[in-house]
């Protein structure tokens, strides 16, 4: 990881600054879009931050089970050093899933509803954390201009890859907030795009293969896409939303531009820093 400064003992670390900004900006979206549909947002932000918490234990939980279980078995005080590095987005998902429908449960807020509008807060939030991460893709032609010359090889810009499919995502899953066919709609969406964009840029990537080549995080992604769509046809079936909102050209505008500058100002810093 890329030290920024340090305080005492304390060190921090461009990455963790990038997590602080993406989850200060999807927190920011997600309780002013709760506070617009008229849910306690108040106790949402507190729920936001207890998930984010989740979030990064189910992630270090998941890396450990799932990445190398031998070596933090034989080396336990390791599991606690997470500057080092081992945190699985899958497990982050999942962990803050958990922590968060609880929470939603114990004090009585509409879980998918909420969950529609954790999801476009969920992935910018993703993408921008994604900006500080050191866990770089695979050899890559030195003729192509966007590698990124690492331990003195050329290598994949993996985490540009994602910042940049998690921006267009974002976008589909803002405008399809104004809009949604059923409640649970927008989430169920960002689960199926997410883990499509992972699987895609795994493929750029190295780690532990299962078959060909395919990794063991297209086996998550796989597992999480199959649930998502029978999440599809159990909410269809459950409660249909009024169509009569419109989207207009304005607001695709808008979005449209967002997105532009958060991939220009994105790449930017992303290869000032990390080059």
């Amino acid at each position: 990881m890329i030290p920024l400064f340090s305080i005492g003992p304390l060190t921090f670390y461009f990455f963790g600054l990038m997590i602080a900004v993406g989850a200060s900006v999807g927190i920011y979206i997600f309780t002013r879009e709760a506070k617009r549909k008229g849910l306690d947002h108040k106790v949402l932000m507190d729920i936001a931050i207890y998930s984010l918490i989740g979030g990064i234990i189910g992630a270090r939980i998941t890396y450990i089970l799932v990445y190398n279980p031998s070596y933090y078995f034989a080396n336990p005080i390791k599991i606690l050093h997470i500057t080092e590095g081992g945190l699985s987005i899958h497990g982050g998902i999942l962990g803050g899933l958990l922590v968060g429908y609880w929470f939603l449960k114990r004090h009585k807020i509409p879980i998918w509803e909420t969950l529609d509008i954790v999801a476009p807060a969920l992935i910018i939030a993703q993408g921008i954390s994604r900006i500080g991460c050191d866990v770089f893709g695979g050899p890559i032609s030195s003729a192509l201009p966007w590698g990124v010359e690492k331990y003195g090889e050329y290598l994949h810009p993996a985490q540009a890859y994602e910042f940049l499919l998690d921006y267009l995502l974002f976008g589909y899953l803002w405008l399809r907030l104004k809009k949604p066919s059923y409640s649970g709609q927008v989430f169920i969406h960002y689960l199926i795009g997410f883990l499509v964009i992972r699987g895609i840029v795994e493929f750029t990537r190295v780690n532990p293969m299962v078959f060909g080549p395919f990794s063991v995080s297209h086996v998550m992604s796989l597992i999480g896409i199959i649930i998502a769509f029978i999440l599809v046809k159990y909410r269809k079936k459950h409660k249909l939303i009024n169509q009569e909102n419109v989207i207009n050209t304005n607001e695709y505008l808008k979005t449209g531009l967002f997105v532009l500058i958060m991939m220009a100002v994105s790449l930017v810093i992303y290869y000032l820093v990390q080059v």
